[in-house]
């Protein structure tokens, strides 16, 4: 276990900085930098990401569920 943690301190501390958007979200950003709509434009793409990360999590903890259910069910059946 502690080998895992340093491996991970390491790793994190040699992490660089990459460009985190996409060439058109950061295209449209640019665009609309200079006028007044640039903070909905932005809330907009953060809502976005959101959404793509929730996305995420639900699927695995759809998946989680499944699995608990499937073993609580086999745990029942081994018991009776």
């Amino acid at each position: 276990m502690k080998k895992c943690l340093v491996l991970f301190l390491c790793l994190l501390s040699f992490v660089n900085d990459v460009p985190a958007q996409c060439p058109m979200c950061k295209a449209s950003v640019e665009s609309h930098q200079a006028t007044a709509g640039a903070k909905s434009v932005g809330m907009g793409l953060n809502v976005g990401i959101l959404m793509l990360l929730a996305a995420v999590y639900i699927i695995v903890f759809s998946i989680g569920i499944m699995w608990y259910r499937k073993y609580r069910r086999n745990q029942m059946t081994d018991n009776a």
